[in-house]
């Protein structure tokens, strides 16, 4: 049976987003204690269930989910076919590992059977029985129903038993590109991937004093802390804030209090924009009601970048398949050097066999990054690009790409691309990119 604990965490899930509660109000709807009451609702809101906000009261939100899972689960395959469940409902929770297509004969089939596995196949109840007899849920294609023999089976084993309308190549093709898709999501890291939670540092309030802060930066040997009052985020402190300050001087003096703050769910590529751009070097992690959940520094997210870089990717994104036809040249025309060049394909055309706009942009964009790199060796980030566009482009044409960094400091870098057909200007775009140090 449940505890009185996790009842009331149920209760709250079940409530819908928008809903107020209280402590009072959930002791009193359930028949419990005011304190078990009051802890609940600090669990929910550390889980992101609910938000309090000041002057309105505690808030059911709605729960932030980081991206995905590692894997597809039967319950998400049912709605990405648009599926009907016809047994086994109790394993829908299970992950799906691999799919195998029922094209061969049983005996055949035994060899691909293996735990979390979905075999897909059409009206054929010997191969959906000894699929459920390997442990291995079944998918039947083409909107047949099973056998009841099928359905008792799926049920005695919780596996899976799903049924759909589509035909077995376009189900396939949904699962897999929505394997892909997932893959994709899990090479994404948050803050919540990387930051310090509050538990290993240290946050200073408002009531401290300059002697506090430099007794605990001699202690840690960090030169900035958050400050709080009841937990909750009121500002920073840094070194420099110190300066020519009496060591009796209270913190809530001397604190910036309008800080810039992050929340876990936010990807390291925005924070790294922040940090980079208003010169911080350490931001306060929060939830949704300014409790303080953490720091970041600048230090962590450099790393992370520079670890992203280091690990091969698993599935090509758009960005990759559009990279993939740029080539680095070296060769001098009436123009000066041009330093890439690319055919157009026919997956780079709109529907007038011209090439993509979007897909010109993201060539500019490649060739702008690639070209900082080489000349500052630190990664960049796009943050405009205002792009003019004379001559069409068509499918089979050879385009070639001059890339200037006209400007460049710490901070940013100013790029001109011009894109060139028969040495002819095709198109010429005035890129504003973003300097990242490499950690």
């Amino acid at each position: 049976m449940a505890t009185k604990h996790e009842q009331i965490l149920q209760y709250i899930k079940s409530l819908p987003v928008g809903n107020k509660i209280s402590v009072r109000g959930i002791a009193k709807k359930l028949n419990m204690s005011e304190g078990t009451a009051y802890r609940a609702i600090k669990e929910a809101e550390t889980r992101g269930l609910v938000s309090t906000i000041e002057r309105v009261g505690t808030i059911r939100i709605e729960q932030k989910v980081k991206y995905l899972t590692d894997m597809l689960t039967f319950k998400e395959v049912v709605n990405i076919i648009d599926g009907d469940i016809l047994g086994g409902s109790d394993g829908l929770s299970r992950h799906l590992n691999k799919f195998i297509i029922g094209a061969m004969k049983e005996d055949a089939m035994v060899r691909y059977f293996s735990e979390q596995s979905l075999l897909i196949v059409g009206n054929r109840t010997e191969a959906q029985l000894l699929a459920l007899e390997h442990d291995v849920a079944v998918l039947i294609t083409g909107g047949f129903k099973a056998n009841p023999s099928v359905i008792q089976l799926a049920n005695e084993r919780n596996l899976p038993l799903i049924s759909t309308s589509y035909d077995t190549f376009t189900v396939a093709t949904m699962i897999n590109r929505s394997i892909s898709d997932q893959l994709i999501k899990k090479e994404i890291l948050t803050i919540e991937d990387i930051y310090t939670p509050i538990e290993k540092t240290v946050a200073l309030t408002a009531q401290d004093n300059v002697r506090t802060f430099h007794k605990m930066s001699d202690k840690t040997g960090l030169s900035r802390f958050p400050v709080v009052y009841n937990n909750r985020l009121i500002g920073v402190v840094t070194a420099k804030d110190l300066i020519g300050r009496d060591e009796t001087v209270l913190i809530e003096r001397v604190m910036t209090k309008e800080t810039v703050t992050v929340k876990l769910h936010m990807s390291i590529a925005s924070v790294s924009h922040k940090m980079i751009w208003e010169d911080i070097e350490m931001i306060p992690v929060v939830a949704d009601n300014l409790q303080l959940l953490g720091v970041v520094s600048r230090q962590d997210v450099m790393k992370a970048i520079h670890t992203i870089q280091q690990q091969p990717q698993i599935v090509h994104t758009f960005e990759d398949d559009v990279a993939v036809h740029l080539d680095a040249i070296n060769h001098t025309n009436k123009f000066g050097d041009y330093d890439f060049q690319a055919i157009v394909q026919p997956q780079m055309i709109n529907n007038l066999g011209t090439i993509s706009y979007g897909v010109l942009c993201e060539l500019i964009t490649q060739t702008a990054q690639k070209k900082v790199v080489e000349i500052t060796n630190l990664n960049n980030i796009i943050e405009k690009i205002e792009v003019h566009y004379f001559n069409l482009i068509q499918i089979g044409n050879e385009i070639h790409f001059k890339v200037d960094v006209f400007h460049h400091n710490r901070r940013s870098a100013l790029v001109q691309v011009d894109v060139f057909h028969e040495n002819t200007l095709a198109a010429r775009a005035i890129i504003t990119s973003q300097i990242i140090e490499r950690g």
